[in-house]
């Protein structure tokens, strides 16, 4: 059964980056098609980044040229790389897999102050 659990979260102010990590297991991660989600206080969930087996990314048209998605199948890893945070990015982030997504993780805590 597939788990993911994500890190690199924390307190950052505005303009600051952060990595966030997603460890896989529990599945044959290099044949996942993988995303990266984030849900603010109120909102629902959302997907913001997602890349394919291949490593084909696509990224919100909002938060391209801040958001970078990747993969490391050596390492069953996902990266999110985020430049230039803004107060709005204060989210929950949390990843999974796209087709038949597997429980959600405890996400890791991305908080931007101004």
């Amino acid at each position: 059964q597939a788990q993911y659990v994500e890190s690199g979260g924390g307190l950052v102010q505005a303009g600051g980056s952060l990595r966030l990590s997603c460890v896989a297991s529990g599945s044959t991660f290099s044949g996942d098609a993988m995303g990266w989600y984030r849900q603010a206080p109120g909102n629902q969930r959302e997907l913001v980044a997602r890349i394919s087996i291949t490593s084909v990314t696509y990224v919100q048209n909002s938060l391209r040229g801040r958001f970078t998605i990747s993969r490391d199948n050596a390492k069953n890893t996902l990266y999110l790389q985020i430049h230039s945070l803004k107060p709005e990015d204060t989210a929950v982030y949390y990843c999974n897999r796209l087709r038949n997504p597997a429980a959600w993780g405890q996400g890791t805590q991305v908080t931007v102050s101004s």
